[in-house]
């Protein structure tokens, strides 16, 4: 599967941003998908996570700002981010995984976008 994200740019604190992960084809026998980000000096970490009936997790220092969300007619990822705070800048990535295979065992990644919140 090929994935490619987008919608990342520059905001003030407290603004909004929704990125975009389109994915094409896939042969998984169901699609997970999850957001991860990486901040300058610091390991990559997903954020929110959903699986093929639309359940989502977030990470703590998310959860209550982002939305995950999909659109499966359109093949489409969402992040909704909210309240964006200056600690969520970072090259955010969109990432997909056979529901099937354990969790966090994402094989498919995209380009990454950056969203930068100055304070």
């Amino acid at each position: 599967v090929n994935l490619v994200d987008s919608g990342g740019g520059s905001v003030q604190a407290g603004g909004s941003l929704r990125l975009s992960c389109v994915a094409s084809e896939h042969t998984y026998s169901s699609i997970c998908m999850g957001w991860f980000r990486q901040a300058p000096g610091k390991d990559r970490k997903e954020v929110a996570n959903i699986d093929a009936h639309g359940r989502a997790n977030y990470d703590e220092s998310v959860k209550g700002r982002f939305t995950v969300s999909r659109d499966t007619a359109k093949n489409t990822l969402y992040l909704q981010m909210n309240s964006l705070k200056p600690e969520d800048t970072a090259i955010y990535t969109c990432a997909a995984q056979d529901c099937a295979w354990p969790p966090g065992e994402y094989d498919a990644w995209g380009q990454g976008t950056q969203v930068t919140v100055s304070s």
